[in-house]
């Protein structure tokens, strides 16, 4: 109630203001159908910015069938005669602005229109109510891996990077637009439903348990998740935090064994690059066949097993990648170097090689060089080689090149500076310029941009 009293003040103050400058009409205008993404130009709209999701699903998987509201609280940006969401399939039962019925039409694979009964002013908030139902659906990257609502013998393998997040709620799918959340998620009794952040409540009624989880903190709509299956959830503390831990009981116990080391992991790269962004973490094991393991946020989600140093990888991530997000895709080295170069320096202050030994290999057998991270190639090619290898590689050389002392000050810099915030390799160059008082413009040509193997820096 109260953004939508906000809403019409606003509106009010911008109509008087109209009748002596121009016409109404010309004060509001569509928001874009996309925000020009390199890699996914039509992800993600224009024309506002998200503040908090809640997202109600009640899911069976018999039939994967969902029925869910999705309240999306937003500010315009621009003065909005209509604005676009991200959303595949589904059938929308009600659409309302402010409690008021909106129209609304669908294009192409992912586009809704929504037209609201009046003009959104710029600066406003405003409410969007959704009520859809239909099954989520699966994502093929370009890749040809799955995400979005992946199915499982039991429930749903949920992973939504990079567009896979439409397959099961209306977002503004685009890293930029981060915002809070609320999932419910209402599933038959005996299937545990796990959401990002704390636990709010677990209530049972009518064979029917609903799962009510909260994350306090901006996250961007790729890093959600809502899996849900028969699972083993066991809970713990870290520092005061709530520590959530799942598995699948049909796979290998040994996951167990490989998360109970995360509170070591977070320990570490707390010290190391700055506290730990989130008010709650954990990770979940499951049956999913996709493939990978994904850093979703606090609850990073692994596919049938847990290697050591991918957990070190996907909880490095919480503080580059998911605190600490990138503006574009074809950026993407700025999450995947980060957490690559992170796992090499676990391991050099914990028995294993240095980082620079691992340097050294790497850099011996890596192949991709005419694939700089910064021309990788496509969006097929965004989770290959140049992003990790060559990405953790700069880092270390230019760890190499500033020394030790002033790296470790960016490293922390650029975590605290940024913390909840989008990055590009411009601020990253110009950080490190700020810190070390060097022009380092020619070192990132040749580790980022330049198609070749380099010979010096």
């Amino acid at each position: 109630m109260r953004f939508t009293l906000l809403r019409r003040a606003v509106a009010g103050a911008l109509a008087i203001t109209a009748v002596a400058a121009a016409p109404a009409a010309a004060q509001f205008s569509p928001g874009s159908a996309g925000l020009d993404d390199p890699y996914f130009p039509f992800a993600g709209n224009g024309g506002y910015d998200v503040q908090h999701y809640f997202l109600d699903l009640d899911y069976v998987r018999t039939g994967n069938q969902m029925d869910a509201t999705a309240t999306i609280t937003a500010r315009a940006t621009q003065s909005l005669s209509s604005f676009n969401l991200d959303l595949r399939g589904f059938t929308i039962s009600n659409l309302e602005v402010d409690g008021v019925d909106a129209t609304f039409s669908r294009s192409g694979t992912h586009e809704l229109t929504v037209t609201p009964a009046s003009g959104i002013p710029a600066g406003s908030e405003f409410v969007v109510r959704i009520d859809y139902e239909g099954q989520p659906q699966r994502v093929i990257d370009p890749d040809g891996t799955s995400e979005g609502w992946v199915l499982t013998p039991d429930g749903a393998h949920v992973v939504n990077e990079p567009q896979g997040s439409p397959g099961w709620y209306p977002a503004n799918d685009n890293p930029r637009d981060k915002a809070l959340y609320d999932i419910a998620i209402t599933v038959p009794d005996g299937i545990t439903a796990i959401g990002n952040g704390r636990l709010i409540s677990e209530t049972s009624s009518d064979g029917k348990t609903r799962w009510h989880w909260r994350e306090d903190s901006p996250m961007a709509p790729y890093l959600t998740t809502a899996t849900n299956g028969v699972f083993e959830m066991r809970v713990s503390k870290w520092r005061g935090k709530p520590v959530y831990h799942a598995v699948d009981p049909t796979l290998n116990q040994v996951a167990w064994e490989r998360l109970a080391v995360e509170p070591q992991v977070l320990e570490f790269f707390s010290k190391l690059y700055g506290p730990y962004p989130f008010t709650s973490a954990g990770g979940i094991v499951d049956n999913g066949r996709v493939g990978y393991a994904l850093e979703v946020q606090t609850r990073s989600v692994y596919d049938r097993n847990v290697g050591a140093s991918t957990l070190v990888h996907e909880v490095a991530h919480q503080w580059f990648g998911d605190a600490v997000t990138l503006t574009t895709w074809d950026e993407i080295w700025l999450a995947e170097g980060f957490a690559t170069w992170s796992e090499w320096i676990w391991d050099e202050e914990h028995g294993g090689p240095t980082a620079a030994e691992t340097f050294d290999e790497t850099f011996a057998a890596h192949e991709d060089w005419d694939r700089p991270p910064l021309d990788i190639g496509g969006p097929e090619l965004m989770f290959t080689s140049p992003a990790y290898d060559r990405g953790a590689m700069t880092l270390q050389a230019l760890r190499e090149k500033i020394g030790d002392h002033d790296f470790r000050k960016i490293l922390r810099a650029w975590f605290r500076e940024n913390e909840d915030g989008n990055v590009t390799t411009l601020d990253f160059q110009a950080l490190a310029e700020r810190v070390t008082g060097q022009d380092l413009g020619e070192f990132f040509d040749i580790w980022l941009r330049e198609p070749e193997k380099p010979t010096t820096w």
